[in-house]
């Protein structure tokens, strides 16, 4: 792969990653309520989930998804429900208070589950990486090494960026000095969870 083609991947990539979105949002609010470690347990989940979309795609459901319109109906409801639900629950979600210690206990497979299904609710995201990653590989060079240097690349800059999120996030929680700004964190990013969830059902499979 040429130097250049990389360096724009690259520019792609962080475009992509640094647009605000659902699992920015979860790894705010998980940072807000549970703390870092709790936060970079739900962003490993969605690395986890990315990595497996951009397999998916590999393997053709980003086609089945771009042909079947049953197919990307159904994906496109699961996920979008799953967004509502998450947004209902997090607008519902009273402060913890500063202390995350004394806050009420979270298993850590329950994150990290959470980020999976996050990173994993939007069936457009199949669809993109079916598009995207085409668009950056030599077909006259083999296959598996550069889909390994680009999904690396991918996931490294994700994970990143949601752990400088999530622990910076964290560290601005103790100056709120106040439950009821915690509050309101959770009101504002579980409005936007359900708006998302919302947008997405409105999504029509692309022609």
């Amino acid at each position: 792969m040429a130097l250049s083609t990389y360096l724009l991947y690259l520019a792609a990539v962080a475009l992509l990653i640094l647009s605000p979105g659902p699992t920015m949002l979860m790894c705010v609010t998980t940072a807000v309520n549970h703390g870092p470690r709790k936060a970079l347990l739900a962003v490993a989940g969605s690395v986890t989930a990315v990595l497996g979309v951009m397999l998916l795609s590999a393997m053709g459901v980003g086609a089945l998804l771009a042909a079947s319109e049953t197919a990307f109906t159904i994906t496109k409801v699961i996920g979008a429900t799953y967004l509502i639900w998450l947004g209902i629950k997090t607008f519902r979600q009273r402060a913890q208070g500063l202390d995350w210690n004394q806050a009420a206990p979270l298993r850590s497979g329950s994150v990290y589950l959470q980020g999976l299904w996050v990173g994993a609710s939007n069936p457009k995201a199949i669809l993109f990486f079916a598009a995207f990653f085409p668009q950056f590989l030599n077909p006259s060079a083999p296959m598996a090494p550069q889909f390994a240097l680009l999904a690396g690349t991918f996931v490294a800059f994700e994970f990143s960026v949601l752990a400088l999120c999530a622990i910076g996030v964290s560290r601005l929680v103790p100056v709120l000095r106040s439950s009821a700004a915690v509050v309101w964190i959770n009101r504002v990013c579980g409005g936007l969870f359900t708006l998302m969830g919302g947008l997405l059902l409105l999504t029509r499979r692309p022609t």
